[in-house]
């Protein structure tokens, strides 16, 4: 299906969210609100496991926010829709694995947008740079995701230059998952999409919601919130069929048949 500027799949419980948006697949407000739409229907339909985000052609993974549709007007603190700019960046209790299929650029926005992703997979001729400051403006999401992601000082080192980062050194910081040729790169994803799609969906929201709401708790916070069952999605683990199912499974020495509930 397409709309024009999204090319979506649906396979197997896999969504495939394809940005098309010639030359630089950049983001304006009307595309963002566009991908939030998709990646609500994502979040809120429980026959979608995994979903993928790539864009078109190999130039640009995405260019960031459209600065021609800025200097047209577009506020750069504008509506961006549900999820924020991309439709991901901060779309709340969005528990579901999120591959970003990197091929080319990742710059500014764009580079923001595969961090909102769980895993990165990398075609071997990918960069990354965040040159907000030489537009006078703030990389908002990269400035509070980067350092906890990377090393603190090379963190700020990309911040405070906008200096390039080339995928093998994204590598070696651990900020991508694997880099391969691109013409390798589809079929990769695909292969992780499926066999995340195959997993414990209630396990996968666990770890979503704890990963994300530890950053804010200590270590003990987040313990005694686990044990107490004071996160939603472990207190639904615990009490679910798949809980048992897991534990039959293990016992009877076979694949588990998770029903994601």
């Amino acid at each position: 299906m397409s709309d024009n500027l999204l090319n979506i799949r649906r396979e197997d419980g896999i969504l495939e969210i394809e940005l098309d948006r010639p030359k630089a697949n950049a983001i304006d407000l009307e595309t963002s609100r566009r991908m939030g739409l998709v990646f609500r229907e994502f979040r809120d339909d429980p026959a979608l496991k995994v979903a993928i985000i790539k864009t078109a052609g190999d130039r640009f993974f995405c260019a960031g926010w459209d600065l021609k549709a800025a200097a047209g007007g577009a506020a750069v603190d504008g509506n961006y829709g549900v999820g924020g700019f991309g439709g991901i960046q901060e779309l709340r209790d969005l528990n579901k694995p999120v591959i970003a299929a990197v091929s080319g650029m990742a710059v500014g926005g764009g580079f923001e947008l595969a961090l909102s992703a769980d895993l990165i997979y990398c075609a071997d001729h990918s960069s990354f740079a965040l040159p907000e400051i030489t537009a006078g403006t703030l990389a908002d999401a990269a400035t509070v995701k980067l350092p906890k992601r990377i090393p603190y000082h090379v963190a700020m080192d990309l911040l405070l230059t906008g200096r390039w980062m080339d995928v093998e050194e994204a590598h070696r910081w651990g900020l991508v998952n694997e880099v391969m040729p691109k013409e390798r790169l589809m079929e990769r994803v695909w292969e992780i999409a499926r066999l995340l799609a195959s997993g414990p969906p209630l396990v996968f929201a666990a770890i979503k919601e704890v990963a994300r709401e530890a950053e804010s708790l200590s270590f003990q916070e987040a313990m005694n919130r686990i044990g107490r069952r004071q996160f939603a999605t472990v207190d639904k683990l615990y009490d679910s069929e798949d809980a048992v199912e897991g534990a039959r499974a293990f016992a009877e020495k076979r694949a588990p048949v998770w029903q994601g509930r």
